[in-house]
């Protein structure tokens, strides 16, 4: 059930009704399978903006082998065409960008029928974001410049599965996830 829920916000009571059980239940499952790093549950962040904000978190699985098992994904070219393809990117992708951020704070941000993150991360003081395409060539949409405004985000980073980087913008660049790492850890001096 939690692999059909990849990538969207998590409900309780949702899934404990689907399952026959409480959604206090529900939720104490997610958070077993969040304690053995199975499941990664990204809290969303809220401001006050005068506007709804979405406040349950997103759920994901961190290990994507595992998510195309659950979902009988047995051979790699099934995935192409598999409803949950951008979503298995997008978990894939985040979890990378977390390997490479250890130990920041981590949220999503979404605004009700509006604009939505992927991923928001405090680091060093700035205000960071991240969506995840599963695009040849990503662009610049109404969501990203709704985000980039109201969140005020030192930069925007549109991780793609490409091989090239290039600008979209005033602080928002299309970034190749084979780049990540030497973009977003400066080399030591």
């Amino acid at each position: 059930m939690v692999g059909h829920y990849h990538g969207q916000r998590w409900n309780s009571a949702e899934i404990g009704a689907s399952l026959g059980i409480s959604d206090v239940t529900a939720r104490r499952y997610l958070d077993i399978l969040a304690g053995s790093y199975m499941v990664r549950v990204l809290p969303p962040w809220y401001e006050n903006l005068a506007k709804r904000q979405r406040r349950s978190p997103k759920v994901y699985f961190r290990d994507t082998g595992l998510l195309h098992s659950l979902l009988g994904i047995v051979r790699a070219d099934q995935i192409w065409s598999h409803p949950k393809c951008g979503a298995s990117w997008e978990g894939f992708a985040m979890e990378q960008i977390l390997r490479f951020l250890p130990g920041q704070d981590t949220y999503f941000w979404a605004i009700h029928g509006g604009p939505e993150l992927d991923l928001l991360i405090f680091r060093r003081g700035k205000r960071i974001g991240f969506e995840f395409k599963f695009s040849d060539a990503p662009a610049k949409n109404r969501s990203m410049e709704a985000a980039m405004r109201d969140l005020a985000l030192d930069h925007l980073w549109v991780v793609y599965p490409g091989e090239r980087r290039y600008p979209l913008g005033e602080r928002v660049e299309a970034l190749p996830l084979i780049s990540c790492r030497q973009t977003l850890i400066p080399p030591v001096s």
